[in-house]
């Protein structure tokens, strides 16, 4: 294995769009505070918002899959490139919850459009069998990387400009992904059965498979513990965590404030989930994908589960980031790669789509319940534990996946 026949350069195209898209993406959480600050809306009003995004998001991941299948990967990115830049304009310029709620539909389209469904579908494709794994878990990471910079850039920016001018800032970023666009020459990999299905055969026969249906329900949790953390956990840190000791570790790096740390919280999730993915692909060519997405999840609910149990400090917020943020996307690489392995590669972006909508669909109650029960009961501990129970649900019921290749059973 050489660094040549993995780092493509569709692979490294792909991952810079990731890199972007997630970059901003992941920075939302921070803007809670300053938006309902200002307009002095309740918690759940820009949760909301976030959750809409969210399902747009979920909604559009298959969509933006079909067209892409339908009239190429590039002109589908392209088309979410110009509606994330245009929904986060739009964006700056809300006033109201309501607002603000119905532009963030043009975002979550555009990060579709640019995202996870339609960039781990063209890597697969042009991935050789024997590194799709690993390939699917570096672009995975790169997502990470994106999370890393994306909040504390945010917290940097706000320092120095208006929320609105960030928005507007962000959303000339996300246009610099286009600049790849040439690099995504992606060849169509898929056995001659494949090649003859309609996309309507193929998911008819993987809506009927118990397995398929199992996927699309374990992947729900995954989207409630990760939107709820991205949206919510600067300001759970901001209001909850002990001070900062003005002479000890964290004050000499330049973390000052529990705001600052909240920011630093989400950038340290990303930067070990780019181990956690890259390990997780790299697993997923040796172990059943199935058992390991189920220790993933497994850990995650003993770490969510310990955190909240324990009174939060400086020290238990960064050690639960790391401990999260290697199991963060890990499942990404093996839910995609499950589902290409189970039922081919042709309709790859569409099937996985339909998969992610589910994760959307946890996402999108992850965050509104997370501003709906902060604004019932100050707090957000009822909404944390509902995480811990949803992620046991989706330890046990991957057991049960049958994890062989449904084409040649059909065949």
């Amino acid at each position: 294995m050489t660094r040549q026949t993995i780092f493509t350069p569709v692979l490294i195209a792909g991952c810079a769009i990731l890199l972007l898209g997630f970059a901003i993406r992941a920075s939302f959480g921070v803007f809670q505070i300053p938006i309902a600050s200002e307009f002095n809306w309740v918690r759940s009003d820009f949760s909301l918002a976030i959750a809409v995004q969210n399902l747009a998001w979920g909604i559009g991941q298959p969509i933006f899959g079909a067209l892409a299948e339908r009239f190429g990967d590039r002109r589908a990115i392209i088309a979410g490139a110009l509606m994330y830049s245009a929904g986060l304009v739009l964006s700056s310029y809300a006033v109201t919850p309501g607002q603000m709620q119905l532009l963030e539909i043009l975002v979550g389209f555009g990060i579709a459009g640019t995202g996870f469904g339609v960039i781990l579908a063209i890597v697969g494709r042009a991935a050789k069998p024997e590194h799709r794994s690993l390939a699917l878990g570096i672009a995975t990471a790169a997502g990470s990387a994106g999370q890393v910079i994306g909040a504390p850039t945010a917290q940097a920016l706000l320092a120095h400009y208006h929320w609105q001018t960030v928005f507007v800032i962000f959303s000339v970023v996300i246009l610099f992904a286009l600049f790849a666009l040439p690099f995504l020459r992606s060849p169509t990999v898929a056995t001659r059965r494949e090649l003859e299905e309609s996309l309507g055969t193929v998911l008819v026969r993987a809506f009927k498979d118990p397995s398929y249906l199992m996927i699309f329900m374990g992947f729900f949790s995954c989207g409630y513990q990760l939107a709820f953390i991205t949206a919510h956990f600067p300001a759970f840190v901001t209001e909850k965590c002990g001070a900062i000791d003005p002479n000890g570790m964290l004050a000499a790096i330049g973390i000052t404030t529990t705001s600052a740390l909240g920011a630093v919280a989400i950038a340290v999730i990303g930067l070990f989930n780019i181990a956690g993915s890259i390990l997780a692909g790299w697993l997923g060519k040796r172990y059943s994908k199935k058992y390991l997405l189920a220790a993933i999840y497994t850990g995650r609910t003993i770490v969510s589960a310990l955190f909240i149990m324990l009174p939060m400090t400086p020290l238990t917020v960064l050690l639960f980031s790391a401990a999260m943020g290697s199991m963060w996307l890990a499942t990404v690489p093996l839910t995609s790669g499950l589902v290409a392995h189970i039922y081919g590669l042709r309709y790859m972006g569409t099937l996985y789509g339909f998969v992610f909508l589910s994760h959307q669909i946890g996402s999108f109650l992850g965050v509104w319940l997370g501003g709906r029960m902060y604004d019932l009961t100050g707090g957000y501990t009822t909404v944390w534990w509902i995480g811990v129970g949803v992620g046991a649900f989706s330890a046990l019921i991957h057991l049960p996946i049958r994890e062989q290749v449904l084409v040649a059973q059909a065949a």
